[in-house]
């Protein structure tokens, strides 16, 4: 099923208009504030060398040592819908359950899809995919793992969407260990961690050979001025990364005791999102629903509920409420 977070208009459909408090995403709400834009990011075609410089920003800022090619895409999203046109259709597996537009994406261009639930099962097929750390429920891989899984398949796909606020788990500093002809895409989102996700940025570090084929595969203008010039901006922000890291360690505690307050258990999550499992998800989602706090629950299980944290010390207020 391919249904996603931030899907007001469903909501506001069931519930109704107004204001709401939108925790049904992983999106950072208290975002990067936006540089100041020149005439020409929005009137002017984007030129090469602004897009050589976000690659050369966010390949920096993901520790991708040289080898390590990166594109700009409109999002991570844009990349997953590339994947699938790397290889020849074939068997792809999917460690699950995760995010569901990978298995998608991979079926609609004729690939046969298995979701399986350890790193072994992934071994001997075309297209492996890992989301790292994984979004729902926030499990976590060793890079060492995920290179030792790049050398028993056709194609690794490291989907590293959160990873912003945990480095340490992504496989991009440690890529001359890629064992010896194995080939490996990572995925990094742009709009999660720095909450400009409206602005669709996202990259793809893989191998020369394959960025190049995404890079012809998307066009030459596939990202906007403006997501180009945040990115370059934001990137280049070690102060505001640290301290948006610390925030959100901090602010994921404090969801956990909320939740705990209402008498859920944690299931997992990272610091931009948190699963938990409820008495039952529907009502719970339902409950919050009506106080105009939107949440995410899932097909395959009855009783986890995801939520994104909030911002502001008035949407804490509002979710408090909601919750009591």
């Amino acid at each position: 099923m391919r249904d996603h977070g931030g899907d007001l208009d469903r909501a506001r459909a069931v519930y109704g208009g107004g204001d709401w408090l939108d925790l049904s995403t992983g999106i950072n709400r208290l975002p990067y504030p936006m540089p100041d834009l020149a005439a020409e990011a929005l009137t002017a075609l984007p030129l090469g060398r602004d897009i050589a410089a976000v690659e050369k920003a966010a390949r920096a800022a993901f520790g991708a040592p040289q080898g390590c090619e990166c594109l700009a895409l409109a999002g991570a999203s844009a990349a997953i819908q590339l994947v699938p046109r790397l290889r020849a259709p074939g068997l792809a597996r999917v460690l699950g359950p995760t995010y569901n537009e990978h298995a998608a994406a991979l079926r609609a261009m004729g690939w046969t899809v298995e979701e399986v639930a350890t790193l072994d099962a992934l071994d001997d097929c075309g297209v492996a995919v890992v989301v790292n750390p994984n979004n729902p429920d926030g499990q976590r891989h060793d890079p060492d793992a995920l290179l030792a899984v790049a050398g028993r398949v056709g194609l690794l796909v490291v989907d590293e969407s959160f990873a912003d606020a945990a480095p340490e788990l992504s496989i991009l500093p440690h890529w001359g260990r890629l064992p010896e002809g194995a080939r490996a895409v990572v995925l990094r989102s742009f709009g999660k961690f720095y909450g400009l996700a409206g602005l669709r940025l996202g990259f793809a570090l893989s191998h020369g050979p394959l960025v190049d084929d995404m890079r012809r595969m998307a066009g030459p203008w596939a990202v906007c001025g403006p997501a180009l010039a945040a990115g370059q901006a934001a990137y280049a922000d070690t102060v505001w990364q640290a301290a948006t890291v610390a925030r959100l360690a901090q602010d994921a505690e404090r969801m956990d005791r909320l939740a705990g307050q209402a008498g859920w258990s944690l299931v997992g999550g990272t610091t931009l999102f948190r699963t938990y499992a409820t008495p039952d998800a529907a009502r719970a989602q339902d409950r919050l629903a009506q106080a105009r706090v939107w949440t995410r629950r899932f097909p395959y299980s009855d009783r986890w509920l995801r939520l994104g944290l909030p911002g502001t010390e008035a949407e804490w207020r509002w979710l408090t409420r909601a919750m009591a």
